[in-house]
């Protein structure tokens, strides 16, 4: 009996120690390649929204930033300018900060989300929203000025992304104006992060790979002043070293991307007759 005790400590101890073994050799490949991005005023990572691995990487690297000192805020697509956790405590409840972000779970579910947000709350980084307030959207489809925001080739660019993003299936008449809120989205990120820059530290984008496109999304929107880093988080099946910046984004973070589906099928059901 003693002996099966014993065996079953050295056990838990093993895989104890395991554990920690791989816990840290994840934050020290965390820190190697946030170190491969610093300085940056602003980090921009680009997620695939279904992709749990991607939301892992966004909870590791807001803790790495934050152990550094060096998070000045966690901007999100996932909440509403104006919204924001500024008034709240580091040991504020889940319930308090999803109140205070007027989180929408149904859009994006707080158990991919909440472990990032929390880790910044906890160590006193506010956390702010930084989507398009949906009560602007109607105006932003009407808006013209928006079609100048983009070079004309981007412009287009852009307007093709729409119609692939909605698998050719929207009429026609409604890509200028789905255009129009994607510029919006991406010029009320790019006016959130700026407002949030701090000499010396780092503010955090979590949005959408498309949103973190150098060519078309937030960082068309940034002062050339500002040191900004657009990562996309990608295949981890590829090179791990696929790291060589492209016109697109400055970095590959390897992910594991979500399971296979069919969104256009899931799309084109959805779809009235």
């Amino acid at each position: 009996m003693c002996r099966r005790l014993t065996l079953h400590r050295i056990t838990l101890l093993t895989c104890a120690a395991l554990a920690v073994g791989c816990a840290s050799r994840l934050d020290a490949d965390t820190d190697q390649r946030l170190a491969t991005l610093l300085p940056a005023d602003v980090i921009l990572l680009g997620e695939q929204h279904d992709a749990p691995d991607h939301q892992r990487v966004q909870r590791d690297v807001v803790q790495a930033l934050a152990a550094r000192g060096q998070l000045a805020a966690l901007t999100l697509e996932m909440a509403e300018q104006g919204h924001d956790t500024r008034g709240l405590p580091a040991n504020a409840s889940e319930t308090q900060v999803r109140a205070a972000l007027q989180w929408n779970d149904n859009a994006w579910p707080w158990r991919a989300y909440g472990p990032a947000v929390m880790s910044a709350v906890r160590a006193g980084v506010p956390v702010l929203g930084a989507n398009l307030p949906r009560t602007q959207l109607r105006a932003r489809m009407a808006d013209p000025q928006l079609d100048t925001l983009l070079p004309g080739p981007a412009l287009k660019a852009q307007q093709q992304a729409i119609r692939l993003g909605h698998c050719g299936m929207l009429p026609e008449g409604q890509i200028t104006p789905m255009t129009r809120v994607q510029i919006a989205r991406d010029l009320t990120m790019a006016n959130t992060l700026r407002a949030a820059v701090q000499p010396g530290q780092t503010v955090l984008l979590l949005a959408g790979h498309g949103h973190v496109d150098r060519q078309l999304g937030v960082p068309k929107h940034l002062p050339s002043s500002l040191q900004v880093k657009a990562v996309v988080l990608g295949d981890d099946t590829r090179d791990t070293e696929a790291s060589t910046p492209t016109d697109r984004f400055d970095r590959l973070w390897p992910a594991r991307p979500a399971s296979a589906k069919d969104y256009c099928a899931e799309f084109s059901a959805g779809q009235p007759r």
